[in-house]
């Protein structure tokens, strides 16, 4: 007999960061697929985890920045390769980088990277991923020491990998990004990336030549300092997940933590900072 799972439609105003930040509060309280559409997205839930208070833990919905609606309906199990094939395309950045689910042809680019697109963060189409490839084009990262915080299905890491990096530490708070990272570091062969669950209290008497989070705004500004705390002299740190107009709050962290701004990458208002670090 066919696992029965609810499902819920939510519409989503204004589409980011709110639907990043959904995704990963309906993954704590046990959602386990999701697919992305034009006006939100749509998540799923076997009916045996399913209670009636499910979305009271589910905090964005209560949020004043946001208008999320919702409805939901009972549906029978579904094939979540099938959804991924309709609603999943492959992408490519600047005719060099692929990124494509398994189920995907491989266009034979210079790099190629293997996601399994569940509901982890960091597919390559949302305009910060795609940007902080970018940036890691333009580095010479051989044999650099690399993090990437907030790793998501661990996307960056796996490039840093690509580009030469070693080693790699790829961390991130949520679980579901950490076993998805897992998996995604072992489909592309990489041999020098430590996955680890956790946040910044993880990086105590670390050091890195090169530091990438592509998280949110208020959780940079909180640990810009950590991040500079880390980077070696002459390294490079790799910001994104917010909007031009939070370049200035950024920007003022940055500085009072001997940052300086050395490229900006903006693409559908958001934007992506690179900052290298000088000595004293």
């Amino acid at each position: 007999m066919d696992n029965i799972y609810i499902e819920y439609n939510f519409t989503i105003l204004p589409k980011e960061p709110a639907t990043e930040i959904l995704i990963a509060e309906l993954g704590v309280v046990g959602f386990e697929s999701f697919v992305e559409n034009e006006n939100g997205v749509t998540a799923y839930i076997q009916k045996q985890d399913w209670n009636a208070s499910i979305l009271e833990d589910v905090f964005v919905l209560n949020s004043d920045e946001f208008d999320i609606k919702y409805s939901k309906k009972e549906v029978a199990q579904t094939n979540w390769n099938a959804e991924w094939e309709k609603n999943f395309s492959p992408i490519q950045v600047d005719n060099l980088v692929s990124v494509r689910a398994p189920f995907h042809d491989n266009p034979n680019l210079k790099y190629d990277i293997v996601i399994e697109p569940k509901m982890s963060f960091g597919t390559g189409h949302h305009e910060t991923t795609h940007m902080m490839i970018q940036h890691l084009l333009n580095l010479d990262l051989t044999d650099k020491k690399v993090l990437d915080m907030g790793c998501g299905t661990g996307i960056l890491a796996i490039f840093a990998e690509m580009k030469g990096a070693k080693p790699i530490d790829a961390i991130d708070i949520d679980n579901w990004c950490y076993q998805n990272s897992i998996e995604n570091v072992g489909k592309n062969n990489c041999k020098h990336i430590t996955v680890l669950e956790g946040d910044v209290g993880l990086l105590e008497n670390k050091n890195y030549d090169v530091i990438i989070a592509n998280i949110n705004r208020n959780i940079l500004i909180a640990d810009i300092n950590v991040f500079a705390k880390c980077l070696n002299n002459n390294g490079i740190l790799l910001l994104s997940g917010f909007y031009q107009e939070d370049i200035s709050l950024i920007e003022s962290e940055a500085v009072k933590n001997n940052l300086s701004q050395l490229l900006i990458i903006e693409r559908n208002n958001w934007v992506a900072l690179k900052y290298g670090k000088s000595k004293k």
